[in-house]
């Protein structure tokens, strides 16, 4: 399993693709899209960056997986996401304001299967864990 440490030098580097290539590079990710989900920090109140693969998309609506690479702690971010649902997505082509919510019963359900039928890596996250990986569903706030 990755460590946090591993987790954060990965997405650093991301940034630093995403920055050097002007965005020409680095909007997907193992064929999905990616996006850079900016969430209120939980503990400082400030503005936390993360970018973060979209494996299920549904109009403007979008999934993210708290998977961690199948540690049994929950991401930094999802917690964010517990204490301050207000967020900011940004994609290659805009950045605007959603609300992230957790899926549950057969939303969870649906979005996690399918998740797992595209991209086989989830199911693995979730053989590594004792832990329910969180799916957390983004909508444009209104």
């Amino acid at each position: 399993m990755p460590s946090s440490f591993a987790l954060k030098s990965m997405n650093a580097v991301h940034h630093t693709v995403l920055r050097l290539t002007g965005g020409r590079f680095g909007w997907t990710a193992g064929n999905m899209p990616v996006l850079e989900l900016t969430t209120t920090g939980r503990k400082s109140g400030q503005p936390r960056s993360v970018l973060l693969t979209s494996p299920w998309q549904d109009g403007e609506t979008m999934a993210i997986i708290a998977s961690a690479g199948g540690n049994d702690a929950h991401p930094a971010w999802y917690l964010n996401l517990e204490a301050t649902s207000a967020v900011t997505v940004r994609t290659s082509n805009e950045t605007r304001p959603m609300i992230a919510r957790l899926a549950t019963g057969e939303e969870r359900e649906k979005i996690w299967a399918e998740t797992v039928k595209r991209y086989k890596g989830y199911s693995g996250y979730q053989a590594r864990t004792d832990r329910v990986i969180p799916v957390v569903v983004l909508e444009p706030a209104r």
